[in-house]
């Protein structure tokens, strides 16, 4: 064979070999998020289902997911660089702030502020003026729940010294002290508003914040250096997680039962029934209300800086964070670029 011809050949060769020679899989990349809980909770759901529907694996992720004490410690670990994200209320960020911890929330749990003033259905109470002289419940004194109350109430011409607040726990403690009727009404999460109706089978009337029920008060922070170093991961994550918050308002049922199983419970037909009804009432303070939506997980820096600024005036703060130190909207766009028409199909037959 002459030689040029054996030398075209042998470059062909190398060539298809390179072509269909199997490529190395992808390494997942390690992402370590902390929460300021003990355990596992009913808003660690979207966590949990992004893991148990193989979100994460399908984004090249490998997320670990520890849990603190507190929330305070769990910030610092985060502000030290020992953990990537903390999933976290925005309080400790704002507080935080004021020491010289910077954290940027990227990505919103819930679309509303958390706190709602609530009494039982045959309350007496029916407006927020009839709050004159009421004893309030709150899950733990001096409870940031105090500034929607005291700013709702004010509103209303309702003075600080005219109503009180009581810790009364929250879960079946909670429970008791309001079904009891230890206390005229509660300054409580929606979410254990939602929990002790159907763990009481009772009906509330709830009053949200007209200013701050829209601002968004859980999310997902990291530090600058973290967004900016692990930018392509977190935009990654933000992505499993806008989907874990679609197929939680599409099949509440599957879902219930990834939570369940990821929180350590046993997921029985009881536990599976009560916790899908507990996704579908709470389904407007859950992220996707409108699985359509572009901008599912934003969250607002404006919105957190105004927040700030109900914390200081209520002396919960005493420093206005600025709101481009707040958030962040960098991932948002990538973390909702996903064929939602065909997820939403796959999502409602996932079993």
């Amino acid at each position: 064979m002459h030689r040029s011809l054996r030398f075209v050949l042998a470059l062909l060769a190398v060539s298809l070999c390179t072509v269909t020679a199997p490529q190395s899989a992808r390494a997942d990349d390690a992402l370590t998020l902390i929460a300021g809980n003990p355990t596992p909770g009913f808003f660690d759901t979207l966590e949990l289902v992004a893991d148990g529907a193989g979100f994460y694996k399908a984004e090249h992720l490998n997320v670990t997911k520890e849990y603190s004490t507190n929330q305070s410690t769990a910030t610092q670990l985060v502000a030290s660089g020992k953990a990537d994200v903390l999933t976290t209320t925005v309080e400790p960020v704002l507080s935080g702030y004021e020491k010289g911890i910077r954290l940027q929330f990227f990505l919103s749990r819930q679309p509303h502020y958390s706190y709602v003033l609530a009494v039982l259905a045959g309350s007496p109470i029916r407006d927020l003026s009839g709050f004159a002289g009421a004893t309030l419940g709150e899950g733990n004194f001096g409870s940031t729940g105090e500034v929607a109350a005291e700013s709702m109430l004010a509103g209303a011409g309702v003075k600080r010294g005219d109503y009180s607040f009581v810790p009364i726990g929250v879960g079946a403690q909670g429970l008791s002290a309001i079904a009891s009727k230890r206390v005229d009404g509660v300054i409580f999460p929606v979410l254990e508003i939602v929990r002790d109706s159907v763990a009481g089978n009772l009906t509330f009337r709830t009053w949200r914040h007209p200013i701050l029920k829209d601002i968004g008060n859980v999310g997902f922070a990291a530090t600058p250096d973290t967004l900016r170093v692990k930018a392509d991961v977190l935009q990654r994550f933000s992505r499993a997680i806008v989907k874990a918050a679609v197929f939680v308002r599409t099949n509440p049922e599957a879902a219930a039962r990834l939570y369940l199983v990821g929180s350590g419970q046993k997921a029985t037909p009881e536990a599976v029934r009560d916790t899908a009804h507990m996704y579908r009432l709470l389904r407007d303070d859950l992220l996707a209300a409108d699985p359509a939506d572009k901008r599912i997980g934003a969250i607002s820096g404006k919105n957190l800086e105004l927040y700030s600024r109900y914390m200081v005036d209520y002396g919960f703060a005493h420093e206005v964070a600025p709101a481009s130190a707040l958030a962040t909207d960098r991932f948002i766009a990538f973390a909702n670029d996903f064929d939602r028409p065909a997820f939403v199909r796959y999502a409602a037959a996932f079993h």
